[in-house]
């Protein structure tokens, strides 16, 4: 068991998924402070891009936002088993499909992060063309984004049976 543990290449995936987690703490802790110095306004604003602080107590997208504390808690907790449901995947998985969930496993814990220590998600990143808006949300989003993006295109392949592609 300790070997395993001690693996090369468990190491980098820890290393990989506390990477994503610290860009994205770094990320949120800098617009933060921004939002505090200048007193809420908007931080960056442009023809396509404004960086705007909200506080996200929903899941994805500001989805299942709730006013009552008990199901804010269950939606942590149920948060909480799906990262350690990916975290096991994860030990039983490799190539590209490992890589994916690293990625989730990354921006989730980043998330859940906030969920536990802020009461709700810092999400800051605001694309627009025009008057329409996209969903609000950080560097944890992105990553998650992009490895269900990559598990999906695994599942319509079929790559997961035969992975020729080693990753770690």
């Amino acid at each position: 068991m300790i070997e395993k543990i001690l693996r090369k290449s468990f190491i980098i995936s820890l290393l990989l998924v506390f990477s994503i987690f610290l860009l994205d703490r770094l990320s949120k802790i800098y617009v933060i402070y921004l939002d505090k110095k200048f007193l809420g306004s908007e931080l960056l604003s442009s023809k396509f891009l404004n960086i705007r602080l909200i506080w996200n107590d929903g899941i994805a997208f500001g989805l299942l936002s709730f006013n009552e504390k008990i199901f804010y808690n269950a939606l942590t907790f149920l948060i909480l088993i799906i990262i350690l449901i990916i975290f096991f995947m994860l030990s039983k998985s490799n190539g590209i499909k490992k890589f994916s969930l690293m990625m989730i496993l990354g921006g989730a814990i980043g998330n859940v992060y906030d969920r536990i220590f802020y009461g709700a998600v810092p999400d800051f990143i605001d694309f627009h063309i025009g008057n329409f808006h996209w969903f609000i949300f950080n560097v944890a989003d992105i990553f998650i984004t992009l490895g269900v993006i990559f598990m999906i295109i695994i599942e319509i392949t079929g790559n997961n049976k035969n992975n020729k592609y080693e990753i770690l």
